[in-house]
């Protein structure tokens, strides 16, 4: 189990990298338009990233 988490840290790492890598200056921009976002709609894209993520965990699994 472990093994399979670090995997996954791992590969979230490297997405995570793509786009700064790529085009940082979108990276900053992107960056700039979250931080002026409010409170209520990060958490609406937090919450519809994770029910994402697990809708995506259980097609896989």
């Amino acid at each position: 189990m472990w093994h399979e988490l670090l995997v996954a840290l791992a590969l979230l790492l490297v997405i995570e990298g793509v786009l700064p890598f790529l085009a940082p200056s979108l990276m900053r921009r992107v960056l700039l338009e979250v931080a002026q976002q409010n409170n209520r709609s990060l958490r609406l894209s937090g919450l519809l990233s994770m029910l994402a993520g697990v809708a995506f965990l259980y097609l896989i699994n």
